[in-house]
Order: C-alpha cells, then structure tokens, then sequence
C-alpha cells in the first residue's frame, strides 16, 4: 500500500519560519490537500543554515505535475526537494557509498595535482568532459594522469591539507553509522586523498586509483584496475553481497557521469550538484543543500502512522 503514498521532502537553505512559503503555495495552485506535514530534525551545528519538512501526500495526487510545478518554482525559490513514495522513504537503509571529488569534496583532485604540475587548464577541460560524459572515462583518465608525470610528490600531502571538504559531510556520515548504515567511498580519484577522508569522518571502507610515485615524483603511469563508472557499480553490488545487504536497501551519493550506473544500482540514488546528464536521469537531487540533505530524504518507520 506504501508504494501509492507519495511524500515531499523539502530542503531550504534559511531557517526562517517562512522558507516553505513557496511550496505551500505550489501546492494550494495544484488543489492538493496535504494530509500531514513534519518538520525534520537539523544536525545542531547546521541549524542556523538549514530546515527541512515532510509533506504527507493524499492516494492518487498527480505527481508529474507537482513535479513540473516544482522544478518551475525553482528559478524563484531555490531550495531542494523529492517525492518519493513512503515505501521508499521509509526503507531501513543499510549502505550508503559515495563519489568523492565534486561529491564528498569541493574539487577534483586530479584538477588540483594539475595545476601545481603546470598544466591545469588542460586537464580541467578534459575533466569537464568526462564528467558530463562526452569522453570515455578510462581514456581520459589515463591522458590526464600521463601529464602529471614528474610532479613533486610533495604536493599531495599541501592538496590533501587543504581540501574543501562539502558541507554537512561530518554531519551526515556521523548520523549514518549511528544507524548502523556501512559506509565507502568509490572514487574515480586517487587513494591517498580517500583515505584521507576516511581518517578524518569514519568510513568503513574506501576504492579509489592507485596514485604511483617513484623517487619522489609521480609516473604518469596509470594501475588498474581503473575505477570508472562500471567499477563503481560491481563495487556496489559487491559489498552488499559481503555484506547480505539487498540492494534496496541501499545509498548511492554522486555528481557525475562516471557515478551514474552506481546511482542507477541503488534503492536510493542521490545526485549531488550534479552535471546535467546525472540530474536528467536521477530523480532524487540535492542541488543547494549540504550532502546533510541526504538525511532528510531517508525517512523512519514512524512516518507509517498507525
């Protein structure tokens, strides 16, 4: 019965009393008649920059033109939201992986050794590409580390030292593993930043290409296997084996081309400030928020009712 019922999750950036005003009134034009609305907990050192709501929604309620209604309310309001069904939303989720660069970090890594190695504008460009999926991923990465060769590999521990890490990140992977929820990162980027992360957040397991340095300097040689979009994907599907967790019952979090057949795999995928191809074919966006949205799209066994 919960696969009829529809709920929305509304993500705002302000902690005002009126930040859903204009999901109110998207929803009073389309005459739907709420049936409860929830607001959900914020993590305490995120309060002053966050709020979010549940809106319980009525059997039947025509959810492709709420949808149209509130994708055209986003160029006024900006703020991030899902209809999900609350079979979904109320699913106990026990796994949750995560791309890293653009994703869990403000940067590409690849971008950053780049540009200390003199040839950044080069690389970004065919970054770009690839993560919008106009260039076969494994081809690409391959070019971009060959023109990292000689690079001083000092420089990645003052990279790693500074990486803008993304909003909410603590916040979210804290709540996860007080649920119990496996955590891993499946990164196109490269081991030592990974396990950086790991270090600092918790994380139970990490994926990421091997970064090959000799005397001191980078290769430029790539060792496989390289973890590209595929890879992702039989990464995910693995560890839920290991692990006898169902893949509906688990989280795929990611912003581009090489994220989509991991995002697609999973019970709930999240596209996070996402590139174009991602957000056309992955429902469930996060485009404003911190990945501490993540949270508010996983619901609890309360929100059931009697």
């Amino acid at each position: 019965m919960t696969d009829n019922l529809y709920a929305l999750t509304a993500i705002s950036t302000s902690s005002q009393a009126d930040a859903f005003a204009p999901i109110d009134k998207a929803l009073r034009a389309l005459s739907v008649t709420v049936l409860d609305v929830k607001a959900l907990a914020v993590p305490r050192s995120l309060a002053e920059r966050r709020s979010a709501r549940v809106y319980s929604l009525p059997a039947g309620v025509d959810v492709n033109s709420l949808t149209q209604s509130l994708r055209a309310l986003e160029v006024q309001a900006p703020m991030d939201w899902a209809i999900q069904t609350l079979a979904s939303r109320v699913r106990r989720y026990r796994l949750a992986v995560f791309d890293m660069d653009s994703t869990l970090i403000r940067c590409e890594v690849i971008d950053e050794l780049a540009r200390y190695a003199g040839v950044g504008e080069q690389v970004a460009a065919i970054t770009d590409r690839a993560m919008r999926g106009e260039l076969d991923f494994q081809a690409s990465f391959i070019e971009r580390v060959a023109l990292l060769k000689g690079l001083d590999a000092a420089v990645v521990d003052g990279i790693m030292d500074a990486m803008p890490i993304t909003e909410g990140v603590g916040e979210l992977i804290l709540t996860l593993r007080a649920r119990g929820i496996y955590t891993a990162i499946l990164s196109g980027g490269f081991m030592p930043f990974a396990q950086y992360l790991q270090r600092q957040f918790g994380f139970d397991e990490v994926h990421a290409n091997g970064l090959e340095i000799d005397r001191g300097v980078l290769t430029g040689k790539v060792q496989l296997p390289i973890v590209d979009g595929d890879y992702k994907r039989e990464t995910l599907v693995e560890i839920a084996r290991r692990r006898d967790i169902d893949l509906a019952d688990t989280i795929a979090v990611g912003d581009g081309a090489n994220d989509l057949p991991m995002l697609t795999t999973a019970g709930l995928g999240v596209a996070y400030a996402a590139k174009p191809v991602i957000q056309k074919q992955v429902d469930v966006q996060l485009n404003h928020a911190g990945l501490d949205g993540v949270l508010y799209y996983l619901g609890a066994g309360s929100e059931l009712g009697d």
